[in-house]
């Protein structure tokens, strides 16, 4: 064994976790049980495969209240939302399961008479999943289950902010009686990670994550000829149209600005309100803020925890001070946030009116408690000011007119348009990403198409 991981927990800053890191043997080892493995999984009938996987989510299921527990210790979500990450898992892997015979048929041509033709999706072998810790169970399963339901072995190298998750995935793959080394973990340095990723064991890489992590991930994959699918940061417009439901919208972009203390790829960073509502919205959604709570996850009435460490609430204080002084207008008097503590991950939420576009907290993905609102005159504003991001992850609308939306949905550069919902993920559509929010795709029929690849059968009679 080499150096170890030490998890220090955001709530109470003590340690809980401690785990040896894999050294260079223990991960040749696992690899080789990865490729041996998956030559006899593959020819499993995918009801074979689709019927353990059931099994495996059955088990987490049912280990719910330990996981939430495990999940706000490590990252500091509150304890009454972290459940969701297990619904979350069940949903997205239930759908995969549902929909993977149709997804992974053959694709038959028109007929031709004296032939048999046909398109097989084979699946691409070893797939290393790269999981964050703040979605942990969520961010994972995107590629864990659709890659193993179309016939790949998976390694799971999760974050090591979250390592009882990447346990917890073994555990349940384990219960449902999945054959050994078709899904195993690694809790591996960084480095090791990228050694792994360049071995000629890999065949595809799933990595979510920072825009820096992504670019070594694909650096590391440079001088092999693999697929590498990189689910990156965010910086997510909302635009509320002067004919938004002020009463319904607001509580839906709070919610999508401030759950999980704003530490979502996909949460509501940035928002353009029509100049004839700006300050209706703004009255609405600086008091729907400030009725957050402020505490110790751990406690069933906190609504809003720690971010996930004392820099990355540093870095958001930074990004707050930043715009104030260049004429940003807080909404929130930080005071009234008791728990709120220089030095400590405990960071009060904030809402910036008046912000403009040259400031970082408009530019720059914030990842935490904190949100930038700027007023537009109509609807080429918004689209021009939504645009001028490096991030297209998601962006939404706020309007009762659905053809506007759709209009100008056509010209917002992002991967998912919502009207009406933000900051949430549907299965049956792809996620995907565009300019350095990433590239790739997971989850519905198109996700299954990226975790395996085409081969033609021509026969002659």
């Amino acid at each position: 064994m080499s150096e170890g991981l030490r998890v220090v927990s955001p709530v109470d800053g003590r340690v809980v976790v401690e785990r040896p890191l894999a050294d260079a043997a223990e991960i040749g080892a696992a690899l080789a049980r990865a490729r041996a493995a998956q030559r006899r999984w593959r020819e499993l009938p995918i009801e074979e495969r689709a019927c353990l996987v059931e099994r495996f989510v059955d088990a987490m299921v049912e280990q719910t209240s330990g996981i939430a527990e495990e999940i706000t210790l490590q990252m500091g979500r509150p304890i009454a939302q972290s459940p969701g990450e297990v619904r979350g898992l069940e949903e997205r892997a239930r759908h995969m399961i549902a929909i993977a015979p149709e997804a992974l048929a053959d694709v038959v041509p028109e007929p031709r008479e004296g032939f048999s033709r046909f398109i097989r999706r084979e699946p691409l072998g070893v797939v290393l999943t790269i999981a964050p810790w703040n979605y942990p169970l969520l961010t994972a399963v995107n590629s864990i289950v659709p890659g193993l339901l179309a016939g790949n072995a998976v390694i799971l190298r999760h974050s090591s902010q979250t390592p009882l998750c990447a346990e917890r995935f073994a555990a349940g793959f384990d219960d449902a009686g999945l054959p050994v080394g078709v899904f195993q973990t690694l809790h591996t340095s960084h480095g090791d990670a990228e050694r792994l990723i360049a071995s000629p064991g890999i065949d595809f890489v799933a990595f979510t994550g920072s825009v820096a992590g992504g670019l070594r991930v694909q650096r590391a994959a440079t001088d092999r000829f693999i697929g590498v699918g990189l689910e990156l940061g965010g910086k997510d417009p909302a635009y509320v149209r002067a004919d938004a439901d002020l009463a319904f919208c607001v509580p839906e972009l709070v919610d999508g600005a401030f759950f999980n203390a704003g530490q979502s790829c996909c949460g509501i960073e940035r928002i353009y309100v029509h100049e004839d509502v700006y300050p209706a919205f703004c009255e609405a959604f600086v008091a729907e803020v400030a009725a957050l709570r402020l505490g110790d996850p751990m406690d069933l009435e906190t609504t809003l925890g720690p971010v996930v460490r004392t820099s990355a609430a540093d870095f958001v204080r930074e990004q707050i001070a930043e715009a104030v002084a260049a004429g940003a207008k807080p909404g929130i008097d930080i005071a009234r946030f008791e728990r709120d503590e220089p030095g400590t991950p405990y960071l009060a939420p904030q809402v910036l009116m008046d912000a403009t576009q040259e400031m970082r907290v408009m530019s720059e993905e914030s990842f935490g408690p904190v949100v930038g609102i700027a007023r537009v005159r109509d609807d080429d504003e918004a689209v021009a000011r939504m645009n001028d991001s490096d991030f297209g992850l998601t962006a939404s609308v706020w309007t009762r007119d659905e053809d506007i939306a759709l209009a100008l949905g056509s010209r917002v550069e992002t991967g998912t348009w919502f009207m009406n919902r933000c900051d949430y993920l549907d299965p049956a559509l792809a996620w995907t990403g565009v300019k350095d929010s990433g590239r790739g795709c997971t989850l519905s029929r198109v996700g299954y198409e990226v975790l395996t690849r085409p081969k033609s059968f021509h026969l002659r009679r």
